[in-house]
C-alpha cells in the first residue's frame, strides 16, 4: 500500500460562476470595439458623415483612421456619385483633361480641406511610420499599390476634378453658365452631361463642401437656364424642320434632365402637335347606317388619319428623342386618349342606345380597329424590345380599360338573352308541329335511314369543325367590302363541306358563320332558320360518301338530297322534299320508314332534340367567344376577368344545352316510352317509341361530339384541360355525365318497352296449340313465328343502338335484354301444355333464342340460355324414371336451375298426370297417397 500515492480530490463539473464567464467570452462579437461602440457603428456613421468632417474624425485615433480608409466607407461614397450607373466616366475624363495645370504623377490626388487657422498648412507627406498630426492633414491617403484602382482612389480623382469645377458657381446666377463654358466644353452635351455630373456631386448624399446647399441652388438655376436656351433652340428647329439640331438639343436636355417629374422637352412637343386638336373634323355617328346597323367605313377612315399622322409625328420622335425618354409612347398614349378614345365614346353610347347586340359588336370592333395604334408603334423602330411591346399594348389596354367592366357584364348578360330565345323559339316550334301534325319522316329517320350512322356522323362532325375554322368578321363592313373579305373564305367553304351537310342540319351553312359577330343585330338572328341564297331560292346540300372505300362499305354513288325550305317567320312551316333517295335500304330503315308521318301524343320523340339548337347555341357561344378573344392579352385584373368571361360563357352554353334541350327532350321521351302500350298498335316489328328513342341517342351523341369539338379548338388555348378543378373541365364533365345518366334512364324505359313488345308479340303470335300439335300432324323443327318475329324484333333494335353509344353502356343494355328476355321466356313455357312432339318445337325456339343472344357476344346472358337450352330437353324424355333423373342432376345446368325450378317446367307436360307418381317416388323415395295418411 505504501507503493500507491493517495488520489487527490478532482471537482468533476465547473461551477457554475466559470461555465456563466466561459459563456460570456463565447458570446463576444467576432467585431472589434472603437471606444464603447463596435467597429459597424462606427462605419454607419462614416456612411452619413459630410465629405469634409472625415478627416477630423480619422484624426481621432489610429483606429478611426484606420477606418476611415476602409474600402466599404468609398464603395459607398463612389456608389453616391451615381457616375458608373449614369455611364458618367468620359465626362469625368473631359474635365480632367481640361484643367489645367494637370496633377503631377508623383503626387497623389488630394481633396483640399477646409483650414481656418492655417495648422495644417505646412503638413508633410505620409511617412512610412506616419504620425496621427500628419496623417490627414491634407487627407491624402497614399495606397499600398499606387496602381491598384480603389473605391478610394476613384472617389478621391473625382473629387478633386469635380472640386475645380465649383468655383464658376459662386458667380451671378446670369453669369455662371459662361464661367463654367471653359471648364466644361462649348457642346450642348458636353455641357449637359457636366451639369449633370456637377449636380450629383453636389447632392445631399454626397455633401462634398460645407456649402454645398448653396451652391447646388446655384448650380439648379444654371440648369434651368441652360434647359430654357435649349428648349427655345429645340422649337426653332422643329418650326424650320431641322430635325438634326431638334436631336441635339433634345439628347442635350435629357442628360440635363434630373429624373423627376415630367420631361418638358418632350411634353411640349407632344402638345404642339395639330392631331390632338382636331377630333371636331370626325363624327363618330357616321359609323351608324339607316337601318341602325353598324358601317365602320367612316371609323377606318378616322383610324388612318389617326395612324398617317402618328407614323409621320412617331418617325420623328424615335429619330429626335432619346429612347429612354419614351415620347414615342407619350405622344401615343395621348393620341390614343384624346383622340381615339373621344371618338369611341359617343360611338359605343349611341350602340348601347340602338340594342345590346349592336354594343358588343361595336365594342369588339373599335378595340380592334384601335389596336392599329399598337401594330404602326411596333414598326416604327426596330430596336423595340419585348419591354417596349408590352408598354405599346399598354397604350390601347389602358384606353380602353373605362369600357372593359360594361362590356364583359354585357357579354354575359346578352349571350344568356341569346340562349333563353333560341330555347323558347324551339320549344314553340315543337309545340306548333306537334298540334298541326306536319310530316317529319326525313328529319325522324336521318340516323337510322342510313346504311352507316357513324359514317354521318363523322360527315357532320367534319363540317362543324370546318364551320370552326372559317374566318370571323370582327369589325363590320359595307356588303361590297365584305364580299371582297371573305367571299374567298366562304366560297371554299362551301366547295369543301358541302357534300357534308345532311339534311335538316340548317346550321352547317357557311355563311352563317362566316358573318360572325358582324352581322348579329338581335338575339332572333341565331334561330332565324332561313337557308336560301341570294335570290330567295332554297338552298341544297347533299349527302355524300365523303370517305370513299373506306371500311364503312358505303356505296360511293349512293347520295341523299334535301331540298331544305323553312320559313324564317313561320318555323312550324317546315318541310323536307327528298329528291333522290337510295333503294338499297337496309332492313332497319324499311322498318323505320313505316313510322307513321303524322305527329301523335306518345309519338316522334326525335323532335325533342335538334343538332340544329345546338349548333345555334355553340354559335352564338363562338361568336362571343371570338368578341372576347380579342381581349384574351389584357393584363392584370381585367386580363383576369376576360378569361373567367370565356370560361363563363362556355359553361352557361353547357347549361342551356343539357338542362334547357338535352335533359329535358330525353326526360319527355323517358316519359312517353313509359306510357307506350304495345297492344295499341298494330305494329310488332318494330317499337315507334324506342326507334325514335333511338335516334335521340344518335342526336345525343353527335351533340356531344360537336361539344368536345368546340371545347377542344376553342376553349382548349384558354384552360388546363388537365386540371380537374377548373370550372370549364368540372361543367364539361357534368355535361357528358348528365347526358349518360340522360340515355341509361332512357335506355332502361326503353328496354322495358322493347321487352313488352316482345312479350306481346310472343303472346299474341304463339297459337293455342303451338306445342301440343294434334298427334298426326307433321313435325317442323323450325322455330315458331311468334319466336322468329320476337328475334326480328329484338335484332333490328339491337343494331340500330350499336355505334350510337359507347361500348359499355351497349352491353350493359344487351345484358339487360337477355335478362328480360330470359324471364319472358320462363314464364312463356310455364303458361303452356307441351307433348312429347311439342317438346321437340320449345328446342327448336329455344335453340333459336340461344343464337341470337349468342350474336350479342355478351358470356353472362350466353351462359344463362345455354342452360335454358338444355332445359327444353325435359320435354322430349319419355321415360318418367330417366326424367326424375335428370330433375335430380343440379350439376346439369350449371347450378342456374334447381331440382324445384324444374320440377315446375316438368309440370307443363301433356303427360305430367300420368308420370306424376313415377317421377316423385323417384326423386323423393316415397309416395303421398300410400305413405301419408289424413286423419
Amino acid at each position: 500500500m505504501d507503493k500507491f500515492a493517495a488520489l487527490e480530490p478532482t471537482r468533476l463539473y465547473s461551477s457554475s460562476a466559470s461555465a456563466t464567464n466561459k459563456r460570456a467570452s463565447r458570446a463576444q462579437p467576432i467585431s472589434r470595439w472603437i471606444g464603447k461602440l463596435p467597429a459597424d457603428i462606427h462605419l454607419l456613421v462614416l456612411n452619413h458623415l459630410p465629405i469634409p468632417d472625415i478627416p477630423a474624425y480619422a484624426r481621432a485615433s489610429r483606429a478611426t483612421a484606420g477606418l476611415s480608409r476602409d474600402e466599404k466607407v468609398w464603395e459607398r461614397r463612389w456608389n453616391d456619385l451615381s457616375i458608373t450607373r449614369h455611364a458618367l466616366d468620359d465626362t469625368l475624363d473631359d474635365l480632367e483633361s481640361k484643367q489645367k495645370p494637370k496633377a503631377s504623377p508623383c503626387s497623389p490626388p488630394t481633396i483640399p480641406v477646409d483650414d481656418d487657422f492655417g495648422d495644417f498648412t505646412s503638413a508633410p507627406r505620409m511617412p512610412s511610420v506616419p504620425s496621427l498630426s500628419a496623417a490627414f492633414t491634407s487627407f491624402a491617403f497614399t495606397d499600398a499599390s499606387p496602381g491598384k484602382q480603389t473605391f478610394r482612389t476613384r472617389y478621391t480623382r473625382a473629387h478633386s476634378i469635380l472640386n475645380k469645377c465649383l468655383a464658376p458657381l459662386k458667380q451671378p446666377p446670369h453669369a455662371v453658365l459662361s464661367a463654367l463654358t471653359p471648364l466644361i466644353g462649348e457642346s450642348l452635351l458636353s455641357q449637359a452631361r457636366s451639369l449633370r455630373l456637377l449636380g450629383l456631386f453636389l447632392s445631399p448624399r454626397v455633401q462634398p463642401v460645407r456649402n454645398w446647399d448653396i451652391l447646388l441652388a446655384a448650380l439648379k438655376a444654371a440648369i434651368d437656364r441652360f434647359d430654357v436656351s435649349l428648349l427655345t433652340a429645340f422649337d426653332a428647329a422643329d418650326s424650320r424642320g431641322d430635325e438634326v439640331v431638334m436631336r441635339e438639343a433634345a439628347r442635350a436636355s435629357w442628360e440635363v434632365w434630373p429624373g423627376i417629374g415630367d420631361w418638358e422637352m418632350g411634353k411640349v412637343w407632344a402638345e404642339k402637335r395639330e392631331i390632338l386638336y382636331e377630333q371636331g373634323r370626325w363624327n363618330p355617328l357616321a359609323n351608324f347606317t339607316e337601318e341602325n346597323t353598324l358601317d365602320f367605313t367612316p371609323m377606318d377612315e378616322f383610324m388612318a388619319s389617326v395612324i398617317h399622322a402618328l407614323e409621320e409625328h412617331g418617325t420623328r420622335a424615335v429619330f429626335v428623342f432619346p429612347p429612354a425618354a419614351g415620347v414615342l409612347i407619350g405622344f401615343a398614349e395621348r393620341v390614343a386618349n384624346e383622340v381615339v378614345g373621344e371618338y369611341i365614346a359617343p360611338l359605343l353610347t349611341r350602340a348601347r342606345e340602338i340594342s345590346n347586340a349592336l354594343y358588343l359588336t361595336a365594342v369588339a370592333a373599335s378595340f380592334r380597329e384601335s389596336w392599329r395604334i399598337v401594330d404602326l408603334l411596333t414598326t416604327l423602330s426596330s430596336n423595340f424590345s419585348h419591354k417596349d411591346k408590352d408598354k405599346a399594348e399598354d397604350v390601347v389596354f389602358m384606353m380602353f380599360e373605362p369600357n372593359m367592366d360594361e362590356y364583359l357584364d354585357e357579354e354575359i348578360e346578352s349571350l344568356k338573352q341569346a340562349f333563353e330565345v333560341i330555347c323558347k323559339e324551339w320549344a314553340r316550334s315543337t309545340l306548333a308541329l306537334t298540334s298541326h301534325g306536319l310530316p317529319t319522316q326525313a328529319q325522324q329517320t336521318r340516323f337510322l335511314t342510313a346504311q352507316n350512322p357513324a359514317l354521318m356522323k363523322r360527315t357532320v362532325l367534319a363540317s362543324f369543325t370546318d364551320m370552326l375554322l372559317l374566318p370571323v368578321t370582327i369589325v363590320p363592313r359595307t356588303v361590297g367590302a365584305g364580299v371582297v373579305a371573305v367571299g374567298g373564305a366562304v366560297g371554299g367553304a362551301v366547295g369543301a363541306v358541302g357534300t357534308g351537310m345532311v339534311q335538316g342540319i340548317a346550321m352547317l351553312n357557311p355563311q352563317r358563320w362566316v358573318g360572325g359577330t358582324g352581322s348579329v343585330n338581335n338575339a332572333k338572328e341565331y334561330t332565324s332558320f332561313g337557308l336560301r341564297d341570294a335570290e330567295g331560292e332554297a338552298a341544297i346540300f347533299e349527302i355524300g360518301a365523303d370517305e370513299e372505300g373506306g371500311d364503312d362499305g358505303v356505296d360511293e354513288s349512293l347520295t341523299a338530297r334535301y331540298t331544305v325550305s323553312i320559313d324564317s317567320t313561320n318555323t312550324a312551316a317546315t318541310s323536307f322534299t327528298p329528291s333522290t333517295f337510295g333503294t338499297s335500304q337496309t332492313n332497319v330503315a324499311s322498318s323505320t320508314s313505316t313510322a307513321k308521318a303524322t305527329l301523335a301524343p306518345t309519338g316522334n320523340l326525335d323532335l325533342l332534340l335538334s343538332l340544329d339548337v345546338a349548333l345555334q347555341l355553340i354559335h352564338a357561344d363562338r361568336d362571343a367567344l371570338k368578341r372576347l378573344e380579342i381581349f384574351a392579352s389584357y393584363p392584370g385584373h381585367y386580363g383576369i376577368r376576360v378569361r373567367e368571361t370565356i370560361e363563363e360563357a362556355f359553361c352557361e352554353m353547357l347549361g342551356v344545352l343539357c338542362n334547357r334541350h338535352l335533359e329535358k327532350g330525353f326526360g319527355i321521351a323517358t316519359e312517353r316510352m313509359n306510357s307506350y302500350k304495345p297492344a295499341e298498335h298494330e305494329e310488332t316489328a318494330s317499337v315507334a317509341p324506342l326507334l325514335q328513342f333511338f335516334e335521340l341517342v344518335h342526336i345525343g351523341d353527335t351533340i356531344q361530339s360537336m361539344v368536345q369539338v368546340f371545347f377542344d379548338k376553342e376553349l382548349a388555348p384558354y384552360i388546363d384541360k388537365t386540371d380537374f378543378l377548373n370550372v370549364v373541365v368540372r361543367e364539361k364533365k357534368r355535361f357528358e355525365n348528365t347526358l349518360d345518366d340522360c340515355v341509361a334512364a332512357g335506355l332502361n324505359a326503353g328496354t322495358q318497352v322493347l321487352m313488352n313488345q316482345v312479350e306481346h308479340i310472343i303472346l299474341t303470335l304463339t297459337k293455342p296449340r303451338e306445342y301440343y300439335p294434334p298427334e298426326d300432324a307433321p313435325l317442323e323443327l323450325g322455330p315458331t313465328q311468334g319466336c322468329t318475329e320476337a328475334i326480328r324484333c329484338l335484332d333490328m333494335h339491337c343494331k340500330l343502338l350499336k355505334g350510337s353509344t359507347s361500348k359499355e353502356v351497349l352491353e350493359v343494355f344487351y345484358q339487360e335484354v337477355g335478362i328480360r328476355l330470359l324471364a319472358i321466356l320462363q314464364k312463356h313455357i310455364k303458361r303452356q301444355i307441351i307433348s312429347l312432339n311439342g317438346g321437340f318445337q320449345v328446342i327448336a325456339d329455344l335453340n333459336a333464342y340461344y343464337s341470337f343472344i349468342a350474336s350479342l357476344k355478351v358470356p353472362n346472358i350466353t351462359a344463362d340460355f345455354s342452360h335454358l337450352k338444355m332445359l327444353g330437353h325435359v320435354f322430349v324424355v319419355e321415360d318418367a324414371k330417366d326424367l326424375a333423373q335428370i330433375v335430380r342432376d343440379v350439376t346439369r345446368y350449371g347450378g342456374a336451375y334447381r331440382p324445384e325450378d324444374i320440377y315446375e317446367f316438368i309440370q307443363r307436360r301433356a303427360d305430367w298426370k300420368k308420370i306424376e307418381k313415377t317421377v316423385d317416388k323417384t326423386m323423393y323415395n316415397l309416395s303421398f297417397k300410400e305413405d301419408c295418411i289424413v286423419c
